[in-house]
């Protein structure tokens, strides 16, 4: 239970430098994408498999964000990674307040591609 604690710890720590990675002016927008999707996954209730299916759904969180962390750390600029990482700490209202927004954007982005494809399908078949 103590490894997992650390473990847990070490995921938000890492979330944390990604997500001020990616507000960082020399990172690249693209590098930016990624980091700020990766976060928005990490954070988001709403995963790609979801929990509920047994052992499958934990995995999935196991291992997609362990790599997607993993590739962007290898792709960010390490004078970046370095500023990202001194900006330890607590992420304050403001950013909350971003974060909140980026996941509700992309949640009604995917809603709207959709709710078109639905509607377009239904459209022909009916």
């Amino acid at each position: 239970m103590n490894q997992l604690k650390k473990f847990a710890r070490q995921m938000k720590r890492q979330m944390l430098t990604l997500y001020f990675a990616a507000q960082h002016k020399d990172m690249p927008f693209l590098l930016k994408i990624l980091a700020l999707l990766i976060v928005s996954y990490a954070i988001s209730p709403i995963d790609l498999i979801p929990d509920f299916i047994p052992l499958i759904g934990i995995i999935d969180d196991l291992i997609l964000l362990p790599v997607g962390i993993y590739i962007c750390y290898r792709l960010i600029p390490p004078h970046v990674l370095r500023e990202a990482r001194a900006m330890d700490g607590d992420i304050d209202i403001k950013h909350q307040y971003v974060i909140a927004l980026l996941i509700i954007s992309i949640w009604v982005i995917f809603i709207y591609f959709f709710g078109r494809a639905a509607y377009s399908y239904l459209q022909i078949h009916l």
